[in-house]
């Protein structure tokens, strides 16, 4: 562990304040139960502080940002809290927990910042290169590295200190006859490109470019299972802590979801979705005890989404929402709301219907000068009441960013706007597809290159 150096290459950039009409006041509400499993994503706001300030009146001069997306009345307020800028390097991963944020770079450092100001709180590393992952649960990160394992830290977090310890490594190392082996049979064998943690069971997933998910038992650092998941690289995948059940996406344009065995550590495949045209970069989860809906953000710009039936529970597909022009590079699902990154360098916040699977986008946020890569939100908590949402995101253009994101209730006389849930059939969506102005420059040159032989 290091001490942080005040030399950073990093400065806070100052966004001028924006001076819109005063908004409407938002009538605070007592925290939901439905929000019991992010628990690890709280937010808790000392009353004297600025965001407590922020609730309590409006000051002449508002910082916050009226959204400008096209609505009867505005649905969402934001503002830019925190920006800081990396001079050479790409932040790869971001994650949320117990007031603190950590990011992943090209570099092996993976830095802590305190909520929601982002000011630092140190750094550790692993001297094994780029972070292209990182999940945190509690006081549990864990990190993927350049040498395609995954290393797991334990992080002590006070006032005054902060410290973090390696606990363990996967693959673990083997010793034979005094000597450590450099590779491992368990170990990926290429770059691992997301992870997903069931803290109930106590078991890490791992997917990589080489295809493959493998399954990790935390307890002692086991692979307790591995399976080719796909014909291209995996680029996300999520579990639902309800039932156990793991959703893998990827670049062959194909969702897949997977179930334990009964009674075993083995994974069996139990169904294939394949609605979109092209490669599926990020998937989200939204499930409540009235309703499920998983999420997948395409490489042409779509969202598609697929609702579980309560008494089958199989998913079926609801829609998709449009929007982005280019990719969409990363998704996050908080109860009714959707917030989806994209290559075309904003931000956009859905809102589910209740009741219904009809969406409408409440904001567009332009919020980098590159793609966003990643996304992380947690909650901020006042006094045990809910009082709005911060959300972190970190582009290409080697920038990290903290939100402050306050979204008003619903008035349900309003007209639903822009996008809609809309049942399609597979004959409309290709000619959606066909018919979308605008695609990102990387998939029009892959799909060149395939000389429009197939689609993903």
């Amino acid at each position: 562990m290091q001490n942080p150096k005040k030399s950073l290459s990093a400065f806070f950039a100052e966004e001028e304040p924006i001076s819109p009409p005063s908004p409407p006041r938002l009538n605070v509400k007592s925290f939901s139960p439905t929000y019991d499993h992010y628990q690890d994503n709280l937010l808790f706001s000392s009353p004297g502080s600025s965001a407590a300030n922020l609730y309590s009146r409006d000051p002449p001069e508002s910082p916050w940002t009226l959204s400008p997306h096209t609505t009867p009345s505005p649905s969402l307020l934001y503002h830019c809290i925190s920006a800081l800028y990396r001079q050479e390097g790409t932040i790869f991963s971001v994650a949320a927990a117990k007031g603190l944020v950590f990011t992943g770079s090209e570099s092996s450092r993976i830095r802590a910042w305190r909520q929601p100001d982002c000011t630092e709180r140190g750094y550790f590393q692993s001297n094994y290169g780029d972070v292209r992952a990182i999940v945190a649960h509690g006081n549990t990160i864990f990190s993927s590295h350049k040498d395609y394992k995954v290393r797991m830290w334990k992080i002590t977090s006070g006032p005054e200190n902060f410290q973090a310890k390696k606990v363990a490594v996967f693959p673990k190392p083997q010793q034979i006859f005094g000597i450590f082996p450099t590779s491992s049979g368990f170990k990926h064998k290429d770059s691992i490109s997301c992870m997903a943690y069931n803290h109930s069971e106590g078991l890490l997933y791992t997917g990589s470019w080489d295809r493959t998910v493998r399954v990790w038992r935390v307890s002692d650092n086991a692979c307790v299972d591995f399976f080719t998941a796909h014909e291209d690289q995996v680029n996300a995948i999520v579990v639902n802590r309800n039932d156990g059940s793991v959703f893998t996406c990827s670049s062959d344009g194909t969702v897949k979801i997977w179930r334990r065995v009964y009674g075993q550590s083995s994974h069996t495949l139990t169904i294939t979705l394949k609605f979109q045209y092209s490669p599926v970069n990020a998937l989200a989860l939204s499930c409540s005890s009235n309703a499920c809906f998983l999420y997948s953000g395409c490489s042409d710009g779509i969202i598609n989404f697929w609702e579980k039936e309560k008494i089958s529970g199989r998913f079926n597909h609801g829609g998709f929402l449009q929007g982005h022009r280019f990719s969409v590079l990363c998704l996050v699902a908080v109860d009714k709301l959707v917030f989806s990154g994209s290559e075309d360098t904003t931000i956009r916040v859905w809102r589910r219907e209740d009741g219904s699977c009809f969406h409408e986008c409440l904001a567009v946020i332009e919020a980098h000068r590159g793609p966003v890569k990643s996304l992380a939100v947690a909650l901020e908590i006042e006094k045990v009441v809910f009082v709005g949402f911060l959300v972190y995101s970190s582009g290409l253009d080697q920038a990290f960013k903290a939100w402050r994101i306050k979204v008003l209730s619903e008035d349900k006389s309003h007209h639903r706007v822009e996008t809609e849930c809309v049942e399609v059939t597979t004959k409309s969506a290709a000619a959606e597809y066909e018919m979308s102005p605008v695609l990102s420059p990387s998939w029009v040159e892959k799909k060149r290159q395939s000389n429009g032989s197939h689609f993903f």
